[in-house]
């Protein structure tokens, strides 16, 4: 009989397993219930506060606070979304639409220029060759350390000074000139590429910018995914940003919005949170959609890494 060390696949075809490799059988398994139990129960836990602003947004105002919580209304009040669009109104027009509109807009925009800079700036990193390089990415890993209040005050003053409050170019053009921690996510990516491709492509007479657009940017697609998604939750969800640079009320984003309805109905709350779940339901749409693309950038970044 040959001989059969311990965590080796099995190791007696058609006879009986050892009692040793049975027990460590059992235990793996085990070992996976359980995990999924953790799991399981730790996710539900994030998902009861998401559950009672549901909740919250189809009850009556007497039912918000009852005890124990009912999180089924026995009578769904739908007429709490349609009262939070006649509310508030700017110019005319439902308050909302204004905020999802000036939202989109922004995070749209910045999520482009995200994707670009990055894709631009991470390429240089990674793949060209030019003095200086290695401290570039040092000082880009530095940027990431430092905390995003101490240029508060710095960048208000440069872009008063350029007439931009109360527009969206703040909010929007420092995207377009990278951000560190995406550069670092898509340097880390394009390290793991091919170099054959590359210089295929180069032995064709491609330069650096065309063997980017043709041969790196399509590869490049899943972390492209992931830097994009995770710029658009980004700036969707910003709220100091907006509170700083808008102070027009038809300029204000879903998150300064969402604090406007807090502010004049704070004592309605179904209205309020008919409102915070019109804010989360785009988010969760985009994640359901783009989840494949976002956790295969996340692995093959983690991959690449180097």
């Amino acid at each position: 009989m040959a001989q059969v060390s311990r965590g080796a696949e099995p190791l007696l075809r058609g006879g009986a397993q050892p009692s040793w490799w049975r027990s460590a059988r059992l235990k793996a398994r085990l070992g996976h219930v359980l995990l999924h139990v953790v799991l399981i129960v730790t996710g539900f836990t994030f998902l009861v506060p998401l559950l009672w602003v549901v909740a919250t947004s189809l009850k009556a105002p007497n039912q918000v606070f009852t005890y124990p919580i009912q999180w089924i209304p026995r009578e769904p009040q739908w007429v709490n979304y349609s009262s939070m669009l006649t509310l508030l109104e700017i110019a005319g027009r439902p308050a909302l639409l204004v905020f999802v509109k000036n939202t989109v807009i922004v995070a749209t925009a910045a999520m482009l220029g995200t994707i670009f800079s990055s894709l631009l700036v991470g390429y240089s990193l990674a793949r060209l060759r030019w003095p200086g390089r290695s401290l570039v990415f040092g000082l880009v890993l530095a940027v990431m350390m430092l905390p995003g209040v101490v240029t508060l005050v710095p960048l208000f003053l440069i872009f008063r000074d350029l007439g931009w409050l109360d527009t969206f170019l703040p909010l929007i053009v420092p995207s377009w000139f990278g951000s560190g921690f995406f550069i670092f996510l898509m340097r880390q990516f394009l390290t793991g590429l091919p170099i054959e491709l590359e210089e295929a492509a180069r032995v064709d007479g491609a330069g650096s910018l065309r063997i980017l657009l043709r041969v790196v940017a399509p590869l490049s697609k899943p972390a492209m995914a992931t830097v994009g998604i995770f710029s658009f939750l980004g700036h969707y969800n910003e709220f100091m940003g907006p509170l700083i640079y808008l102070d027009s009320n038809s300029n204000y984003t879903l998150a300064l919005g969402l604090r406007m309805f807090q502010g004049r109905y704070g004592d309605r709350w179904p209205i309020v949170m008919a409102a915070s779940t019109i804010m989360i339901a785009p988010v969760i749409v985009l994640f359901f959609f783009a989840q494949k693309q976002f956790i295969r950038g996340i692995q093959l970044g983690g991959l690449a890494g180097r």
